[in-house]
């Protein structure tokens, strides 16, 4: 099984704490027992600082806020405070001085800095001991509507987590679709559209990604109702458990961390847990495209024809560019079954846009501007940052095809292009409202650091939940 440390958030009460933290703004007032090791530390406030303080009754971490704290900056000194108290059991920190809603900021930035779930059987020497976090705060009720908001995006980002870290072997379409059944206490509903269903619904780019494996594909619907009188947003993520690139094959170096080519479906599912647990006004669907790209004696080839839903005719030039094949089809799917107010699809679709932009961005790809401001502010609000990219005329143009509407990818081009994934992707859109995120490149941490965990992000959660708040939940946009 996979195991994963979960921190405990209590509001402080009785029993005695092993550490301390005190948030402290730049220039602002610091405890008198810890003022020389801050001197001598340089410590200062400014945000991102830390100095631990063995002076007190327990040892004591100063935090700094900068000087106007907002929610990224008290966040960051959770996130600090785990990484810096690991060792300690039970931490406490004074999060009187500040809003009960930034002092839910850094509770959810402590608990998202606990490491990812993994199956060591043994406890790891250097895993964190912390497994409770008491916060002092001056309005306890208060406290008890900012914490339910922010404990139901932590519930997503590390339902999300969770999914994404577990490899083939463990999740696979058909155990992607029961690990999500649970979810319904929630008050969701799960439809799941498997063999003759996906062929009726004329999903032929799912059906041929997923056919040559013995776990067959699978296309996941998840709603919440919500209670606005309005036509819902789509969530769609692609949901590859597995990609070895089919026939095309990838090379062996890296192949392992294939298992994360679901992180955009698990990013759909995190939101809609986020959004269910909150109780959000706005009905939203999550439709996930699943399907492990193997290889087989049925496995799709270069140079096939695929009928795609609504009848286009797609030339296969690459068996690894699948992920736009399963994504199209849930796209033009999702239109004409829900005719909805916006579709937002998420996906690790290409090394390219890594190359682009790195570990830091998001590539942001689509047709309407105010959708995609609404995106990148969204994302910008809660830390998981998105970069607009172009989708030129010439990128459609190269989609040519002499036997089919269109191909898949461009030949002779090295790895599959943003660009040009973005351009067959909005083909499948039509007038709709659309908004493309490849996340490649930020779906993982390579290694821990002070602000996160080494392991899967959980990215897409919190930009969806907050996009919702922030467009869908208001009746001034239709």
């Amino acid at each position: 099984m996979l195991t994963a440390r979960r921190l405990r958030i209590e509001l402080a009460g009785r029993g005695k704490a092993e550490a301390g933290v005190v948030l402290v703004q730049e220039g602002g007032e610091i405890p008198p027992f810890c003022c020389l090791a801050a001197v001598a530390d340089g410590f200062t406030g400014a945000v991102g600082q830390a100095c631990l303080v063995l002076a007190g009754a327990v040892p004591t971490l100063l935090v700094g806020l900068g000087r106007a704290p907002d929610r990224a900056a008290v966040e960051a000194a959770g996130a600090v405070s785990v990484a810096r108290l690991a060792r300690f059991g039970r931490v406490r920190a004074d999060l009187s001085g500040i809003s009960v809603e930034l002092a839910a900021g850094f509770a959810l930035g402590a608990a998202l800095r606990m490491p990812v779930g993994d199956f060591r059987t043994r406890e790891d020497e250097e895993a964190p001991r912390i497994a409770r976090l008491d916060v002092a705060v001056g309005d306890r009720a208060g406290w008890a509507v900012a914490w339910r908001r922010a404990e139901a995006v932590l519930e997503g980002v590390l339902l999300a987590r969770r999914l994404v870290s577990l490899p083939g072997n463990f999740l696979n379409p058909v155990s992607f679709c029961n690990q999500i059944a649970k979810l319904e206490k929630l008050g969701l509903t799960l439809e799941v559209l498997t063999g003759k269903a996906l062929r009726r619904a004329g999903l032929g780019g799912l059906m041929a990604v997923g056919q040559g494996s013995e776990s067959p594909p699978a296309l996941a619907v998840l709603r919440w109702k919500g209670t606005l009188d309005l036509k819902p947003v789509v969530f769609v993520g692609k949901g590859i458990t597995f990609d070895t690139g089919g026939v095309s094959i990838k090379p062996a170096e890296g192949m392992w961390d294939m298992r994360a080519d679901m992180a955009g479906s698990a990013a759909c599912v995190g939101a809609m847990v986020a959004l269910a647990r909150r109780g959000s006004v706005a009905p939203a669907i999550a439709v996930l495209a699943l399907a492990e790209n193997a290889i087989g004696a049925r496995s799709y080839r270069p140079g096939d024809v695929l009928w795609m839903h609504g009848g286009r005719s797609v030339e296969i030039i690459d068996t690894d560019a699948e992920g736009r094949l399963v994504l199209g089809d849930a796209i033009s799917w999702a239109v004409e079954r829900f005719a909805p107010r916006a579709v937002i699809d998420l996906a690790t679709l290409t090394g390219a846009i890594v190359v682009a932009l790195g570990h830091e961005y998001a590539g942001l790809f689509g047709n309407d501007a105010g959708l995609a401001a609404h995106v990148a502010a969204a994302g910008c609000s809660v830390g998981e940052g998105v970069w607009e990219m172009p989708i030129g005329d010439t990128h459609r143009d190269d989609l040519k095809s002499d036997i089919a509407d269109l191909r898949q990818c461009v030949p002779g081009r090295g790895q599959p292009d943003a660009c040009h994934a973005a351009a067959f992707l909005r083909e499948f859109a039509g007038e709709t409202k659309w908004a493309h995120l490849d996340i490649a490149g930020v779906e993982m941490w390579d290694d821990a650091e002070d602000a996160h965990p080494k392991g899967a992000s959980g990215f897409g959660v919190r930009l969806l939940d907050a996009l919702m708040a922030l467009r869908f939940e208001d009746l001034e946009y239709p």
